[in-house]
């Protein structure tokens, strides 16, 4: 069983978007939210392995099919 999640998904999701429109980096935006820098920068990638950005990186479906 994975363990509970510390931040909201409605959080997770803002402050990927907020990264991803703004341009700013990913450490300011953490700062601003509240969140520690290196959980937003995995959001970050994991986002964009989904959207196929990162072909390097496996989906969330495919992480859960594993």
């Amino acid at each position: 069983m994975p363990a509970p999640r510390k931040y909201p998904d409605e959080l997770r999701e803002r402050a990927v978007r907020e990264v991803q429109t703004s341009g700013r980096p990913v450490a300011h935006v953490a700062k601003d939210l509240g969140i520690h820098k290196e959980a937003l920068r995995g959001w970050v990638r994991q986002a964009e392995a989904d959207k196929g950005d990162r072909p390097d990186l496996l989906t969330t479906a495919e992480r859960a099919e594993l």
